[in-house]
């Protein structure tokens, strides 16, 4: 039995071996311009071609582009940036024009940014992502849209560690840039039950609000006056060739709005997708 005991501890490993999961492979940051990450198991997954539309194309948001635009050149560079909170009104392109400006920035730039989408409720996972991006030789643009949270969860705790707090700090290659429909990303209710619960109830409305401190910027949209609307409507119009004339485009325009029940980028995108198909014009070939 001892002379055999070598020989069945090395079956014994190798049958281990073969049970453990491989190392995740180093992630290639150079395949894509874009990925999204998947935490399970975790890896990024390469975007072949984004979902997005030209920055010249978001209109009534022009000091919005300014300041998002300028942030993103300086970091595509190598300079000092801030991460960013576009936060406001539903449906303005605060998303559109994060994508718009990750593909300026690597027009500028050709190859220097790789734009990175973490989901919302992969926010607690934020950590292993940076862990991975650490050290690579390309700059990592992480984008989460719609970020909030609610009742009994924690994961803000995660994220405002990760923004500028922990030992390790936030890696000189990553920005982080998220979209939320709320300025301090908690619902009022939520701010006001930690303010009546805690010992001192001003230090826990700090907790709350200073998630939203730690982004460098904040960016605000807001709602879109009629004016804004049309401008809209007119340049995806133009950029499209459509072959409608101003009047019947801005009446159709006018009515589609309504039928929806507001105005926004959004809703101007919607209807001009409507418009197009209607006119047997394809919009993927702008």
């Amino acid at each position: 039995m001892d002379s055999r005991l070598p020989e069945l501890l090395a079956r014994i490993a190798d049958a281990l071996d073969r049970l453990a999961p491989p190392p995740p492979a180093p992630a290639d940051l150079h395949a894509a311009d874009a990925f999204v990450w998947a935490p399970e198991p975790p890896r990024l997954a390469p975007v072949p071609q984004v979902a997005r539309v030209g920055i010249g194309l978001l209109q009534g948001v022009e000091r919005q582009k300014t300041i998002l635009l300028e942030n993103t050149l300086r970091f595509a560079r190598g300079l000092p940036a801030n991460n960013a909170m576009l936060w406001g009104a539903r449906g303005m392109g605060k998303s559109s024009l994060v994508k718009a400006a990750h593909a300026e920035a690597n027009a500028a730039t050709p190859g220097s940014l790789a734009l990175v989408e973490i989901h919302r409720e992969d926010i607690r996972t934020l950590p292993d992502l940076l862990n991975v991006l650490r050290g690579q030789d390309r700059r990592c643009l992480l984008l989460c849209d719609d970020l909030s949270f609610e009742r009994e969860d924690a994961d803000y705790k995660a994220l405002k560690s990760v923004l500028d707090g922990g030992i390790e700090g936030r890696p000189e290659n990553v920005l982080f840039y998220a979209t939320s429909n709320r300025r301090h990303l908690m619902p009022r209710d939520m701010i006001e039950n930690e303010r009546s619960t805690a010992i001192n109830p001003s230090e826990a409305t700090e907790e709350k609000v200073s998630l939203s401190d730690r982004f460098g910027l904040w960016i605000g949209f807001h709602n879109c006056d009629q004016p804004t609307f049309f401008a809209m409507v007119d340049a995806y119009a133009a950029a499209f060739r459509l072959p409608i004339e101003r009047d019947a485009l801005r009446a159709g325009a006018a009515e589609w709005s309504v039928t929806r029940g507001g105005r926004s980028g959004r809703v101007a995108w919607q209807f001009i997708q409507d418009l197009a198909g209607r006119l047997g014009v394809r919009t993927d070939r702008a």
